[in-house]
């Protein structure tokens, strides 16, 4: 993907507000507002944009526990793997699943409105899972960064 640094200023502008309207973002990159927006069609549909989305506050909207989950699966057959990803794609509190190399199959980012609700999810719908062999899990105490994307060097 090829993008020069006008593009890049898009990516990082949108990326900090994605609420820009597109004359404001056109002034700052220095075009004007057609050629800026003909861009940013052109980043959407090449993928570099993926969405616009809003920024939630999980706490402020009854989800202030984060866990972190370490899954093990009994098999690493790409049908396995697949299963398991179509399983935690079922469960709205999974927010981020992630395959690793290693010891730990996957890390899982999970929500939840209490410990126990937690450990509902935990002991109904995440050990008992077909091949899932051990699940680890860490409680967040706090966050110091959690930025969204990428950084975008100009």
């Amino acid at each position: 993907m090829s993008l020069d640094r006008i593009d890049r200023q898009i990516l990082a502008l949108l990326q900090e507000d994605g609420r820009m309207t597109n004359v404001d973002l056109a002034e700052r990159v220095g075009l004007t507002a057609p050629p800026c927006l003909r861009r940013v069609r052109a980043l959407e549909e090449m993928g570099a944009i993926r969405g616009y989305h809003a920024d939630l506050d999980a706490a402020r909207l009854g989800y202030p526990i984060t866990v972190f989950a370490m899954v093990s699966l009994r098999s690493q057959a790409e049908h396995d793997l697949s299963a398991f990803e179509a399983h935690v794609a079922t469960i709205p509190e999974v927010r981020e699943c992630h395959m690793l190399n290693g010891e730990i199959d996957f890390i899982l980012k999970i929500v939840a409105p209490d410990l126990n609700r937690f450990q509902v999810l935990l002991t109904t719908q995440l050990t008992p899972a077909p091949n899932v062999a051990s699940v680890k899990t860490s409680l967040t105490i706090r966050t110091a960064k959690a930025l969204s994307g990428i950084p975008v060097v100009e």
